[in-house]
Formats: C-alpha cells, sequence, structure tokens
C-alpha cells in the first residue's frame, strides 16, 4: 500500500466516522423534537418544520434511511480500518484497531452527537432534515425493501405502522406542560389555564356559596324593614325567602325596584312579590362545565343548589364560575376581610371560607376532598364538634381554632407547613 493510498484511505475513514456521527445525531434529533412546537411552526409556514412533519408521518421510513446509513458507514469504516491495519501490522494490529476504532466510534459517532442532539433537538433537526430527506428519496428502493420485511415482522406482533399516530396529551399531561411553563408566562395566567383544565372534574360543591353565607330577604317582614335592607343591599339582586331562608321563592332584582320608582308606582309588599324572578334549582353534583354552558345559552345567571331532599345547599352564579377561572374580581377585599396574613406568615382565616380560595391566595395545598370550607375540614379531621383553643395538624400545617359559634369553627389560625424530618 502507497503512500498516497494510506492517505487517502485514512480520509475515507475519518469522513466515515464523522458522517456515522452525523446519521447518529440526526436520530436523536428527530426523535427528540417536539412536534407540538414543530405544528406551531408549521402553521407559521416555516418550510423546515413542514418537511420534519412529513418525515415524521412515517418513522418506520425515517429510521431505515438512517439506521441503513448509519450501519452502512460503521461497518465500512470498520472493514477500512482493518485493511489498513492488516497491511502494516498483521493479525495483531488488526485486533488492536478493532478496539480502538470501536471505542471512536462509541465516543464521537455516538455518545457525543446523540448527546448534542438530545440537548438541542429542535436546533439539529432543521438542519438535517434537508439531508436526511435527500437521502431518503435517493435510496427510497432500499428503504422500501427494509421496511416491508421489518413491518411484516412487526405485523407478527399486531403492530401495524400504518395506523401510527402522535397521542394526544391528557388532561393530567396538559397540566404537567402549563407547569413547565412557569418561565415562559405569568403566574397569573398560568392559574387561569390550570383552572380552566380543572372545570371538567370540579362540581358546583366545590365553588358554590353555603347556604348559611346566603344573604336573603324575608318577604313575611315589615315593608319598612323591606325597603331598609334594599336600600343597603350590596347586590344587585336579592334572593327572596317566607319565613326561613330555605324557603325561596324567587329573586328581586334591584333594577326593577328602581323602575318603579322612576315610574313614580307606590310600592308596597304585594308589587314587590310580582317582580319576583322564578328561581331556578339545580342538583348538587352538577359538573362546574355543564352549569357553565347552562348560564351561556340561558338568561338564569343564578342557580340554587340542591340536594337529593329538595333542600337548598347553597347558590351559585355566573360570577362565582368567573373567579374560578380567573381569580377573584375581588380578591382585595377577600384578603382582608376573611383571611389576614400575619407577620409569622400564619393566616387567620374565616371557618366559612372555602378550602380553594385558601390555596388560591395562600399558595397552601390544604386537602381538597369532602369538605368544602375551612369549618368542614376541621370538623372532618376531629371527627367531633370543634372547641376554641383545639390544635391539630392537618396536611403537615398545624391548625389552632381561636373562635367557635353555633358549633361552627368561626376563625381559625392556619400556620406554615412543617418540615418533614
Amino acid at each position: 500500500m502507497s503512500r498516497f493510498e494510506l492517505i487517502f484511505y485514512s480520509i475515507i475513514l475519518l469522513l466515515l466516522i464523522m458522517l456515522a456521527g452525523f446519521f447518529a445525531c440526526a436520530e436523536t434529533a428527530l426523535m427528540a423534537v417536539n412536534r407540538y412546537r414543530l405544528r406551531h411552526q408549521a402553521r407559521l409556514k416555516k418550510r423546515y418544520a413542514t418537511r420534519i412533519l412529513q418525515l415524521l408521518k412515517r418513522p418506520d421510513r425515517l429510521l431505515g434511511v438512517i439506521l441503513i446509513g448509519s450501519t452502512f458507514t460503521t461497518i465500512l469504516a470498520s472493514s477500512l480500518a482493518t485493511m489498513i491495519a492488516l497491511h502494516f501490522w498483521g493479525d495483531t494490529g488488526a485486533f488492536l484497531v478493532a478496539i480502538l476504532l470501536t471505542f471512536i466510534i462509541l465516543i464521537f459517532a455516538e455518545i457525543t452527537p446523540k448527546t448534542f442532539a438530545a440537548i438541542y433537538p429542535d436546533r439539529v433537526s432543521r438542519f438535517v432534515v434537508y439531508p436526511i430527506q435527500f437521502i431518503l428519496q435517493w435510496l427510497y428502493p432500499l428503504v422500501w425493501f427494509a421496511n416491508a420485511i421489518a413491518n411484516r415482522s412487526l405485523r407478527l406482533l399486531r403492530v401495524h405502522v400504518s395506523n401510527y399516530s402522535v397521542e394526544p396529551l391528557s388532561r393530567e399531561e396538559l397540566r404537567s406542560v402549563v407547569y413547565d411553563a412557569t418561565d415562559k408566562i405569568s403566574r397569573q395566567y398560568q392559574q387561569m389555564l390550570l383552572s380552566i383544565l380543572d372545570l371538567n372534574r370540579l362540581t358546583v360543591d366545590d365553588v358554590m356559596i353555603p347556604l348559611h353565607d346566603v344573604k336573603g330577604m324575608n318577604i313575611e317582614q315589615s315593608f319598612e324593614a323591606i325597603m331598609e335592607q334594599l336600600s343597603q343591599f350590596p347586590q344587585d339582586w336579592i334572593a327572596v325567602y317566607r319565613g326561613h331562608i330555605n324557603q325561596i321563592i324567587g329573586i328581586l332584582y334591584i333594577r326593577d325596584v328602581m323602575k318603579l320608582l322612576v315610574l313614580r308606582y307606590s310600592l308596597n309588599a304585594e308589587l314587590l312579590q310580582q317582580q319576583l324572578k322564578e328561581p331556578y334549582f339545580i342538583p348538587e353534583g352538577t359538573l362546574l362545565h355543564i352549569q357553565l354552558n347552562y348560564f351561556q345559552q340561558h338568561p338564569n345567571k343564578i342557580a340554587f343548589v340542591v340536594d337529593e331532599y329538595g333542600e337548598i345547599q347553597g347558590l351559585i352564579t355566573l360570577n362565582d364560575i368567573l373567579e374560578e377561572i380567573v381569580g377573584d374580581f375581588t380578591s382585595s377585599v377577600l384578603l382582608g376581610k376573611h383571611i389576614k396574613k400575619q407577620i409569622d406568615g400564619s393566616y387567620l382565616v374565616d371557618g366559612g371560607i372555602t378550602i380553594r380560595e385558601f390555596n388560591r391566595i395562600s399558595g397552601w395545598e390544604l386537602p381538597l376532598r369532602r369538605p368544602k370550607t375551612i369549618n368542614g375540614l376541621i370538623v372532618e379531621h376531629l371527627e367531633s364538634l370543634p372547641h376554641t383553643g383545639t390544635t391539630m395538624l392537618i396536611n403537615g400545617y398545624p391548625v389552632e381554632i381561636l373562635i367557635v359559634k353555633d358549633n361552627r369553627v368561626k376563625q381559625a389560625r392556619v400556620f406554615q407547613r412543617l418540615q418533614e424530618m
């Protein structure tokens, strides 16, 4: 073997190792590329994204051309190195070169390019897609023949390549994607997206106003008391009941009362009762997204939640559902009135506030099981009536009962979660 031949073969050997590294890099990059990002880029008319998606539609052909190229270059490089070694050092040299070449290919044609491609799959894939597509067109008959044999073998295992498709993200997987996008979107928008994903599993029970917190008006009280209550009521509507809050007879809108005053009607209890809108009742356990859809399609924006016996459990409005998605419209008022953060990091909490509201404002993780309110959570944990001064540990959070009224926790103090030892 002349000196010129030695130099020529050495250059060819180096090029083959580099080519094997290219195929290894292309395989990892194209298999690890973010397909959802690719679809977005394809909608923006990015040519490279469209080409990559076309290749990924048939992974058998893509892997076929890459593995044919990788196998061919590796075997050819091994044969060439063995031929050079046999010429200069005989059988012993061929054995040593095989070991050396294995190490070189492993490091420089496998581990290094694949690691680089795994770290930067999007960048690498956009550069390798064009040569891979060209090689696929050039070697298509060979790739088709190899795939035909491989695909028939897969059919024995009941795997059909033609039926291959990327599985859509599940709700929990999509939640993980939103969680991982913390540095891409603000915490507020992240919380809104998570709330939207939760609509399919939340029920009206999770966001309704409990019955004992519903502010209503007794139609049986004196007319003077009715007018005084209407003048001081903060909302633009009021639930009207007869005798007891559980006997709802309708909804009175303040605007209807104002119209009567503008028309200079002589108001009385009978005339007010004629202005009542028929109450709308829904069963407890109604899914939140179903109720939202109803509110969108019907004029009723207020619903009373009833149990299996027809007893009213609470009230839910369209605003309650919207607040579940975008956050409380009166979060500052809620924080100052029902939740007060202390200097030591603990919170003074009204027992009637829902656990979801407390978790949203504090960022903590009190358990969201059957009880909906702080009072319900404490009573369930105690399995007895609450008493002032009682302390307990709930999900790692120390809780102290401060005020009890009518066998209900009126105010409690929740401390920061204890660190696990």
